[in-house]
């Protein structure tokens, strides 16, 4: 595997770890939304990710040795929570139906802030890995020189 296709693969996993940072920011910014343009309180957001094959020179040979390709992750994905909105009982809102329930979003904040830490620190340690390749490949050129 080339130091190239290592960036590649790190690059991939920052992508895909901003992606789902963002939408947990947007889980958490409307968390208290009952209302939205599709009707209905916001629904959670989640991202799926999926294995992204990288087409690498001399693929095969580091197939056997690997036991297989080098791979990176891109988003197969964005799904919504299909479970039904918590109902709190708040007959003054507006958005309250008939026995005065209003409809939230299914959001747990303290959990979506885990999961912000969790990308953060994933996107960290995808930066991390292009600094000690950068480093390398700087060092191999020096010593080209």
């Amino acid at each position: 595997m080339s130091l190239f296709s290592v960036l590649g693969i790190a690059a991939s996993g920052m992508a895909a770890q901003r992606t789902r940072a963002e939408l947990l920011v947007q889980n958490l910014a409307n968390a208290e939304t009952t209302r939205t343009p599709e009707g209905g309180p916001y629904r959670r957001k989640d991202v799926v990710f999926m294995a992204d094959p990288e087409v690498v020179p001399f693929a095969e040979q580091f197939r056997a040795a690997l036991g297989g390709p080098p791979v990176g992750v891109r988003v197969a994905a964005i799904v919504e929570d299909p479970r039904e909105p918590i109902k709190r009982y708040m007959p003054g809102h507006p958005d309250a139906d008939a026995d005065g329930y209003v409809a939230f979003p299914r959001i747990s904040p303290a959990e979506d802030m885990v999961d912000l830490l969790g990308a953060a620190r994933a996107y960290q340690a995808n930066v991390t890995t292009m600094s000690v390749i950068k480093g390398m490949i700087q060092r191999a050129l020096e010593l080209f020189r």
